[in-house]
């Protein structure tokens, strides 16, 4: 495999990543209420989630997991846990701490915050087995299979997770959007109930896997 065959993978690797799910929604949310360079610095904790899982499969552990309903279960039921969590946490809420922040003008305490935005989202990627049957299914379909695996894992690896920061910086632009139009607090109140019923709404569907 060739670097350009990892730039002609690029297209496919975006539009996978730009698919709709907890992890984008939470680049959403951060660009919402703490702008977009936190947001993408966030996505870090996804991408390292998302490189453990790709190392897992490269080194054939991914089938592995598939095959075992215990394993998959219960990482299925830890994701959909930790998901409900942040959506009864976000539904509760009446803060919105970021309403009258600007990019650039971060306090020392925001900027501590972007680790906690990094460690949520990490656990948000590492509990989805969703991204266990992306990376130990659907990803080997790209390999060739007379051409070293390690090095076609890497390749595509490093594209794939270069396209989830692409990702996030549209979710988090697209947010920024958002955070415009909210004005009021019974503006703020209706954003942290949407964003606890989306959480809760995906940690059901995430409930609703089941493997290939």
């Amino acid at each position: 495999m060739t670097l350009m065959d990892a730039v002609l993978f690029a297209p496919v690797a975006l539009l996978i990543s730009l698919m709709p799910g907890p992890n984008n929604f939470c680049a959403l949310n951060n660009g919402i209420r703490r702008g977009v360079g936190a947001a993408v610095l966030a996505t870090s904790g996804r991408v390292l989630a998302f490189a453990i899982f790709l190392t897992i499969s490269a080194i054939g552990l991914g089938a592995m997991l598939l095959a075992s309903e215990a394993a998959f279960t219960a990482i299925k039921w830890i994701g959909a846990a930790y998901l409900l969590y942040l959506g009864i946490v976000a539904w509760r809420s009446r803060d919105f701490s970021g309403l009258d922040m600007l990019d650039g003008t971060q306090s020392a305490s925001q900027q501590r915050s972007v680790w906690r935005l990094m460690l949520q989202e990490f656990l948000i990627g590492i509990s989805n087995p969703k991204a266990i049957l992306l990376f130990a299914a659907i990803f080997p379909q790209f390999i060739k299979p007379d051409q070293p695996a390690t090095e076609q894992f890497l390749y595509l690896g490093t594209t794939y997770l270069l396209a989830e920061y692409c990702a996030s910086v549209l979710y988090a632009l697209f947010g920024l959007q958002i955070r415009r139009l909210v004005k009021t607090s019974k503006g703020v109140i209706r954003l942290n109930k949407t964003t606890g019923a989306f959480y809760m709404g995906a940690g059901g569907l995430l409930l609703g896997t089941s493997r290939l």
